[in-house]
């Protein structure tokens, strides 16, 4: 049994195909065939049904495979123990991001890392929350940046701000003349949403407790996914929306003044870095937080979370 075996074995659980495997592990097929054959041999077991398609472990292959997963873990914090006694920092790091984070908090986040670790090889995934744990769970990740709490004894959460929602309201609306909002204000406007599978999309119906109020008059649901598509629609037509606040740090006087925020207790989102249990690339996963903590707004990291409303996805 080696090392190499157990790759490939998890890479064909994780792509349920040999040839997809194979691109993946940058082999051919039949070596990376060949190789799990020889593991199977030597087990006395089959790991895959191949019958099927696409290929699916057996039952006692599942077993192997989850220990598979956890003796490369293992394997894996040598490199890291190594980093850490050299104080050196170098590889792969693969992060992935909510898109309603991503664009307002990373360039910064990566222009500052990158100069101060070179040798890293920075690798960065917009995904939904679903897809962010997926890929953790399937080793594919080595972290994420989401919105939690996420519900998951797998998942190993650090928080590291809490992140206050405001409205984007049309100078159209009733609401423009008003200094701040509460939300009761919400129910009789026009509510421009993210798509189904972002996470923001309940957390703003939570706010505007929009399942109640969804069928009066004048409410009004238009689908996208992107925030700054929902600053725009609010712009050209009416209405309102929900942004989180880093999305509006670099907005100009104009678009500040179609800004409102909520009277307390304010809707507020927590965002943390999240991991498995058994991760590795702690030192990276320590700079990354050190390096996100001092790229934002010092009030975003003194909201007290009892002070606010929070909500989970």
């Amino acid at each position: 049994m080696t090392l190499v075996q157990l790759e490939y074995v998890i890479a064909v659980d994780t792509y349920r195909s040999f040839v997809a495997a194979a691109e993946k592990c940058f082999v051919t097929q039949p070596t990376l065939s060949m190789q799990i054959q020889k593991l199977e041999e030597s087990l006395g077991v089959k790991i895959f049904d191949r019958s099927r398609q696409p290929v699916v472990p057996t039952e006692v292959g599942k077993r192997i495979i989850k220990q598979a997963r956890a003796v490369l873990m293992e394997s894996r914090k040598i490199a890291e123990i190594l980093q850490e006694t050299k104080g050196e920092l170098e590889g792969d790091f693969k992060i992935g991001v909510i898109p309603t984070v991503a664009p307002y908090l990373l360039p910064g986040v990566i222009t500052s890392f990158l100069k101060k670790y070179p040798k890293v090889q920075l690798q960065v995934w917009e995904y939904t929350t679903e897809r962010i744990i997926q890929e953790l769970k399937a080793g594919e990740l080595d972290c994420g940046i989401l919105s939690t709490p996420l519900l998951d004894n797998a998942i190993l959460e650090t928080p590291l701000f809490y992140e206050t929602f405001v409205a984007y309201v049309s100078d159209k609306s009733a609401l423009f003349a008003k200094k701040m909002l509460s939300y009761d204000d919400l129910s009789q406007e026009k509510l421009w949403l993210l798509n189904e599978g972002h996470c923001m999309r309940g957390q703003v119906l939570n706010i505007c407790n929009y399942k109640h109020n969804q069928g009066a008059n004048g409410t009004f649901e238009y689908n996208t996914g992107s925030v700054d598509t929902l600053k725009r629609m609010v712009e050209i037509n009416d209405g309102l929306t929900i942004l989180p606040e880093l999305s509006i740090l670099t907005y100009n006087e104009d678009q500040l003044g179609h800004v409102r925020y909520f009277k307390s207790p304010e809707p507020v989102r927590e965002i943390s870095i999240v991991t498995t249990h058994n991760y590795v690339k702690k030192m990276a996963v320590r700079v990354l937080r050190d390096e996100i903590l001092e790229a934002i707004p010092e009030r975003f990291k003194s909201n007290k979370k009892k002070d606010i409303i929070g909500f989970s996805i």
